[in-house]
């Protein structure tokens, strides 16, 4: 089978974010760069398909050139081929972007083609939940999001999808070709090595430009960073003297 697996660049998920002056952007003079947690499941999970089907595991993203870093690390970790959708330095709504991604992957239908495209479900910026979608939507393909565990029947022509609900779980049996957003915990993710990392750089990563093809759908306004909650810890006592003090508070919460 031939899996796409599409990723975003973004911050470092665990840095400080600090916005510029005019609150349009983030500001990224002191940040590095990864993909998003669920895309790296996403990646994984499209090379473990190809190493059992015999197959492909390409990976994708939408951006400028320095997006190959993360192309080349999806690479690293035994991805087969690379594909750089180039465009200008602006971040793109998800109407264009999911428009770019779907006519490129609508060339490739025209020629093999792809049995399954996998997303995160989101990624770890943003968060707009709408780039796959959107790719399935314009594709005409069926999808299902927020996957946590995925099994495919080549034979069968189907993969079965498990998202858990409140209570319980979901399951979806889908035709091939379809479209899955998968979230983390998927799988475990496999380390790429110095040495695969070496490799991944000597690799090459096929260049499309692309353009916008739609106003954008909505206006950015400013972007907000999360209130800080300061929360504070009181020290009760040392030693066995301070259990009445622990007891009384721990009534107070009615954990006793």
């Amino acid at each position: 089978m031939d899996v796409l697996a599409c990723l975003k660049r973004v911050p470092e998920t665990g840095a400080k974010i600090v916005l510029t002056e005019d609150q349009m952007d983030i500001d990224t003079t002191n940040l590095g760069f990864t993909m998003s947690p669920h895309e790296e499941c996403g990646i994984e999970e499209a090379v473990q398909i190809a190493e059992e089907t015999g197959g492909s595991a390409t990976a994708l993203t939408l951006g400028g050139e320095e997006a190959k870093e993360q192309v080349r690390t999806a690479l690293a970790m035994q991805a087969d081929d690379g594909v750089l959708l180039e465009k200008d330095g602006d971040e793109w709504d998800p109407q264009n972007v999911a428009a770019a991604i779907a006519d490129y992957i609508e060339d490739r239908m025209a020629e093999d083609g792809f049995d399954l495209l996998v997303f995160g479900n989101e990624s770890a910026d943003a968060g707009n939940y709408q780039v796959g979608v959107r790719v399935a939507e314009q594709l005409d393909l069926p999808i299902v999001t927020s996957i946590k565990d995925l099994e495919v029947n080549e034979e069968a022509g189907t993969v079965t999808a498990e998202r858990e609900v409140g209570g319980g779980s979901e399951v979806y049996e889908l035709d091939l070709p379809a479209v899955v957003a998968v979230k983390e915990g998927l799988n475990e993710p496999r380390y790429a090595s110095m040495r695969a990392r070496m490799r991944a750089r000597k690799q090459t990563v096929e260049s499309v430009p692309v353009e916008k093809e739609h106003e954008a759908g909505l206006e950015k306004v400013r972007l907000e960073t999360p209130e800080k909650d300061e929360g504070t810890a009181e020290i009760l006592g040392e030693g066995p003297e301070a259990v009445p003090e622990i007891m009384r508070v721990l009534r107070e919460l009615e954990v006793l």
